[in-house]
């Protein structure tokens, strides 16, 4: 009827195809950016998902949300799920921290390969490169601690190294020029500590090239090139990405030589940190061999030139006294 209104909702992550006469005055006029959720909405996701499911006291959903951020809430529920299996294969009745941090690590990289047969030499590049990396964004002010370092293979990396990052709105240069130093420090702690290079390093390329080429060409960060857009968005920002825009071949020879400079300038700051505290690259690797995975705590113990205790065991939650669901207790008919 007419003094009835209807009000229709859609969605799309992709509203620059959509046709015009969908978007005219009138139809869908109103839209509602729905971006991905920041630490204190990952934590409310994380406790609306762990409801039903048996968490241990000593779990804090508040760090999990810390370390999980770019996730959205399928994500979040996915993680819940997978902690939930990896905790009963193990036999335990409640979800513990180190379930959850399995849970993460599977998500972002998949499981652990322990059955991949890597030579030692193989093993010790690899703890080298990681310990580069985790070495020097713990001794740039502005890079991301670390949570964690292992060089059991995971997916297609052969180890890794995780970090707890920040929320943020803004990345100023220094900044950004941090993001790319730890990029790099992987192949410099190589060069410096074993006085070759291998092909572990394809990604932080990619990653490291990147950034600095949109400090150039996007953000303005280039004194060479000054503050011009040289490349252009399409018309709708949240899809397509970044276009060549229009100029010259002088300018694009002039953007590859400062994305060069800003790479080449970042590497030697990660040699010269590496090649100061060479001390503390050998020591840390030698407890990563040792122990194959170290956390962000026992990683600080061993910079500081403390000593690890033994592992322990691990050890299961104590059993649910209550029975299963489902059953009868004592004397039910």
């Amino acid at each position: 009827e007419s003094k009835h209104d209807i009000i229709v909702l859609a969605a799309t992550n992709r509203p620059d195809v959509l046709d015009a006469a969908l978007l005219r005055p009138g139809r869908f006029d109103r839209q509602v950016v729905v971006d991905a959720p920041d630490v204190r909405g990952r934590e409310h996701i994380l406790k609306i998902h762990a409801r039903k499911k048996p968490l241990d006291p000593t779990v804090n959903l508040g760090l999990v949300a810390k370390r999980t951020a770019g996730m959205v809430g399928a994500d979040l529920e996915n993680l819940l799920n997978e902690a939930a299996l990896l905790a009963a294969r193990a036999g335990r009745k409640r979800i513990v921290m180190r379930d959850l941090d399995e849970a993460r690590d599977r998500v972002l990289m998949g499981p652990e390969r322990r059955s991949l047969v890597i030579p030692e030499k193989d093993k010790r590049v690899t703890a080298y490169h990681e310990v580069g990396h985790a070495l020097v964004a713990q001794l740039l002010p502005y890079a991301d601690r670390v949570h964690k370092l292992t060089v059991v293979p995971r997916g297609r990396a052969a180890g890794m190294a995780a970090y707890t990052p920040e929320d943020r709105m803004h990345y100023t240069r220094a900044i950004l020029e941090d993001m790319i130093c730890v990029a790099l420090a992987g192949q410099a702690a190589e060069q410096v500590a074993l006085e070759q290079i291998t092909t572990g390093a394809q990604n932080d390329f990619v990653k490291a090239t990147n950034i600095a080429r949109k400090m150039v060409t996007e953000w303005g960060m280039s004194d060479l090139l000054g503050k011009v857009a040289h490349a252009t968005e399409q018309e709708n920002y949240l899809g397509g990405g970044p276009q060549q825009g229009a100029y010259s071949e002088v300018t694009a020879q002039l953007i590859d030589l400062e994305v060069k400079r800003i790479l080449d300038a970042q590497f030697e700051r990660a040699v010269a940190l590496l090649t100061e505290n060479l001390h503390h690259v050998h020591r840390i690797v030698e407890a990563l061999l040792a122990r194959e995975t170290l956390t962000g705590e026992e990683f600080e113990t061993v910079l500081r030139g403390g000593v690890l205790p033994d592992p322990e065991p691990e050890e299961e939650s104590p059993r649910d006294p209550s029975p299963p669901v489902g059953t009868l207790k004592p004397g039910q008919a």
